[in-house]
């Protein structure tokens, strides 16, 4: 089966089965992605297929954000994926980490990702302030989205313990809690539409709650990496207004010390299948090689350096 092939079926949601390169040939990587229900992992299942078609192995994990960064910097996987945001806090030593994360480059910047705040139509939320009470479906600890729904909160003057119940779950399971009255709020950090938002949308009236301008600016404060995005009208059903929020970037790492050939081999890929990773993760289809190649103050893989001075983006 060809890349295009493999990758085509994994738009479909198709399972497929990776068949490795023979033993001797094949180098075993591994790639920690997200949890289900985002694009993540599916999104890392297309770069197993396209090292795969490289004399490669790709081991596909899921994982979160946070947790991501802390795994390639004690090598416990090869690559992840990132957001900007804690990366950044993460080479910096700051919190939710303990201490600097070490031996993390930046290998691509992919995409923006969109900080979500989604209510039931029926649950009396138009405003973060509004989710005091309520029960709340939060993704787990670990997951940049969690450690920005904490954030948000602050900014707002709230904190966990101000919310009438928190549960730390998957995209999938906090749809389910939705649809069941179990929660009134779901947080979520992504692509627009999501999924799984527009899942939820099948079945319950939705609606999309924003943040101020000066709970943005306040975000900013907390961490310049955020930037304000705008979730235009209509992107889900029932939203007849444009919703400002928060966002980041979500972009690759890899161990520094990762063999050069083989950052430079995903990227020549990545490069070479953007058509059909953008059938995966639609918002792909506006990645250049000037956008990864974008400087996010994390320092560079060096065969990142190489595959971007080559084409001229650095």
């Amino acid at each position: 089966m060809t890349s295009k092939m493999k990758l085509a079926a994994l738009a479909a949601g198709v399972s497929i089965t990776v068949l490795a390169a023979p033993a001797a040939q094949a180098q075993q990587l591994r790639i920690m992605t997200g949890p289900q229900g985002g694009v993540w992992y599916p999104l890392g299942g297309a770069f197993a297929n396209i090292m795969g078609d490289r004399d490669f192995t790709m081991q596909v994990m899921p994982g979160a954000g946070i947790a991501n960064v802390r795994a390639v910097a004690t090598g416990r996987t090869d690559f992840g994926f990132g957001n900007s945001i804690s990366t950044v806090d993460g080479v910096a030593g700051r919190a939710p980490f303990d201490e600097p994360q070490e031996n993390v480059c930046n290998v691509a910047t992919l995409y923006p990702q969109f900080f979500q705040i989604v209510a039931l139509a029926d649950a009396g939320v138009y405003s973060i302030e509004d989710m005091a009470g309520q029960a709340v479906a939060i993704q787990p600890r670990g997951n940049t989205a969690e450690f920005a729904t904490a954030q948000a909160l602050e900014v707002a003057g709230l904190a966990y313990d101000d919310l009438g119940r928190v549960s730390h779950v998957s995209y999938t399971d906090a749809v389910s809690l939705m649809r069941d009255n179990n929660a009134q709020v779901f947080t979520l950090g992504t692509t627009i539409p999501a999924s799984s938002v527009m899942d939820l949308a099948s079945s319950r009236d939705i609606r999309m709650v924003g943040m101020s301008d000066e709970q943005i600016e306040a975000m900013r404060e907390l961490n310049p990496g955020y930037s304000a995005l705008i979730i235009p009208a209509g992107t889900y059903p029932g939203q007849n207004e444009d919703v400002q929020t928060v966002g980041y970037a979500t972009h690759i790492i890899a161990r520094c010390d990762l063999d050069e050939d083989v950052v430079y081999n995903l990227l020549e890929g990545i490069v070479e299948n953007i058509d059909d990773l953008a059938a995966i993760v639609r918002v792909m289809s506006d990645t250049t090689v000037e956008l990864m190649a974008e400087d996010i103050g994390v320092p560079k893989h060096p065969g990142a350096i190489r595959f971007y001075s080559e084409r001229g983006a650095v």
